[in-house]
């Protein structure tokens, strides 16, 4: 068999992480305290998360983000062991703090989300500088939210540096941070089922209309476009073909972080040269994995192992 060609380096960049909190409560009752039965502490923001499902999938990532205050010093010790080589800009201000809470009865599940320390122009220059130099030639991982002062259109601009830096941008955002980027022709988008409602400015369903949706975008120069439908499963449209993969079912226990777990996936298999099915599969099984974790807990290599098997990709003739 040809063996597969090396890996290409994969950066993120994380310009607003968080410590993430997870409460697990029976019910909440308006105006009364209540008592958490279960709590976690882990580190979070989108390519923060990225990072680490990279780690648990074995392959190597350099990972930048912007760290503040006395919550920076603790998303730093919960990361030691589960992120490889992070290289953190300090500010003055906090790290953001989000909430998660997650209901017994009926089970819904709440998210709050901190704002952010405010980043001065120079530190996040060389931030951005030392990032498109890791991402150089590889993969540039753009993903969520970004604190105050800093422009929606980031991701556009940073999207054509990597490319001139000959890299692939890969974007995992929603509202203006990932409108502004589309012109720019990303390497890969991964919109949820709503942030593509939001994006179109329509509702889309059904995983027909998702998929011709985002071969309308993937046509605009996009090379791939994943669409994640939670419990349904995912499509992916690229330059082989239309791919439908639906979700194993698992006990879901909270989904934050699923969608983060999905793009290192895609990622992981993209950088060592396997196609688009193979990169589906190993992203919908990332993603299950995760949703069966309690609070945001990234899935382990064993559950992929015992998920990836049960996955069926399906060629959509889209």
């Amino acid at each position: 068999m040809p063996s597969r060609p090396p890996a290409r380096p994969i950066a993120t960049l994380t310009l607003n992480p968080a410590v993430d909190v997870s409460y697990e409560v029976p019910a909440l009752v308006s105006d009364q305290k209540t008592h958490a039965t279960r709590t976690r502490t882990d580190p979070g923001g989108n390519g923060i998360n990225v990072g680490r499902a990279l780690k648990v999938l074995g392959v190597p990532a350099a990972n930048f983000c912007i760290m503040a205050g006395s919550a920076g010093v603790l998303l730093e010790t919960l990361l030691e062991d589960q992120i490889d080589h992070i290289v953190c800009a300090r500010v003055q201000g906090e790290t953001r703090i989000n909430a998660t809470i997650l209901q017994d009865v009926p089970p819904i599940q709440y998210e709050v989300t901190g704002i952010g320390p405010y980043v001065p122009p120079g530190i996040l220059s060389r931030l951005l500088d030392d990032f498109l130099s890791q991402s150089s030639g590889g993969f540039g991982v753009l993903s969520g939210s970004v604190p105050p002062g800093i422009p929606h259109d980031i991701y556009g601009s940073m999207v054509s540096r990597v490319h001139e830096a000959g890299g692939s941008a890969v974007v995992d955002a929603h509202g203006d941070l990932l409108r502004h980027s589309l012109d720019r022709h990303p390497f890969l988008i991964k919109p949820n089922g709503y942030e593509l409602s939001l994006l179109l400015g329509k509702e889309v369903r059904g995983i027909e209309d998702v998929a011709q949706e985002a071969r309308i975008l993937q046509k605009r120069g996009i090379a791939y476009v994943c669409v994640s439908l939670g419990m349904e499963g995912a499509v992916l449209i690229g330059p082989e073909g239309s791919f439908f993969a639906k979700a194993p079912r698992v006990a879901v226990k909270c989904t934050v972080g699923s969608g983060d777990s999905m793009v290192a996936g895609l990622i992981a298999a993209l950088s060592q040269g396997k196609g688009a099915p193979e990169a589906l599969g190993l992203a919908v099984a990332c993603g299950s994995g995760t949703a069966a974790q309690p609070g945001t807990a990234i899935f382990t290599a064993a559950q992929v192992g015992e998920l990836l098997p049960r996955i069926e990709v399906i060629p959509l003739d889209i």
